[in-house]
């Protein structure tokens, strides 16, 4: 799995002052259904795009502050950052294509 669990302790290494590939950042709770849905989805893009794309997994239930700073309302959430700056956002359950659209990844 090339998916890196995020937390507030390596979150500025890892996506603040990360340059190079776009980061889709997956805010998700277990409890959470259509979230457990769309990990699959996640992990396949975070494996099939190895090198084009760093994944990350933020679970909202153990790092709240990263939900909060990120005005996590609904999950799942995805969001694309790049350069350390959110450029895309998505809130529910999503179909691949629709997530590698937002990645601009063909």
């Amino acid at each position: 799995m090339n998916e890196i669990i995020i937390t507030k302790e390596n979150f500025d290494e890892e996506v603040r002052n990360y340059k190079g590939l776009p980061v889709l950042l997956d805010f998700w709770a277990s409890w959470c259904g259509p979230c457990m849905m769309l990990a699959p989805v996640v992990e396949e893009i975070a494996d099939e795009f190895d090198g084009r794309v760093k994944v990350g997994s933020i679970n909202v239930d153990e790092q709240p502050e990263l939900a909060a700073a990120f005005r996590v309302e609904s999950i799942p959430m995805l969001v694309v950052v790049r350069d350390g700056a959110i450029v895309k956002q998505a809130v529910g359950l999503r179909p691949k294509q629709d997530i590698l659209d937002m990645l601009e990844i063909e």
